[in-house]
């Protein structure tokens, strides 16, 4: 299994990096304990993996994963979307097993 990034969040993930001068860094995408349903997600750029990182590519994006987040993101799909309630990434995550109103915190 692996983690994958869609098209569309791909673009997002390049648009966002040239704009913020950050072209070559992947992205850290990490589980945090919080939210009102136990865990949400964290998506930022970041220099290099660590040595205990899980790292993959997918569509032209480096992304790095620490070892404890993998459990519960291993399989899942980043997606960007757009809609009225604001726009920003998705993650389809199939270790989900419930989440909250609000779609920015799960449980596993």
């Amino acid at each position: 299994m692996s983690i994958t990034i869609t098209e569309k969040a791909a673009e997002k993930v390049q648009e966002i990096a040239k704009a913020e001068d950050l072209a070559g860094q992947g992205l850290r995408l990490r589980v945090i304990g919080g939210g009102c349903a136990g865990f949400s997600y964290d998506l930022y750029f970041e220099d290099k993996p660590t040595e205990m990182d899980e790292t993959f590519e997918d569509k032209g994006v480096k992304l790095y994963v620490d070892p404890l987040s993998y459990q519960y993101l291993d399989g899942t799909e980043i997606d960007y979307v757009e809609g009225l309630h604001g726009s920003g990434f998705k993650f389809g995550n199939p270790n989900v097993k419930g989440t909250c109103g609000c779609g920015s915190s799960f449980s596993a």
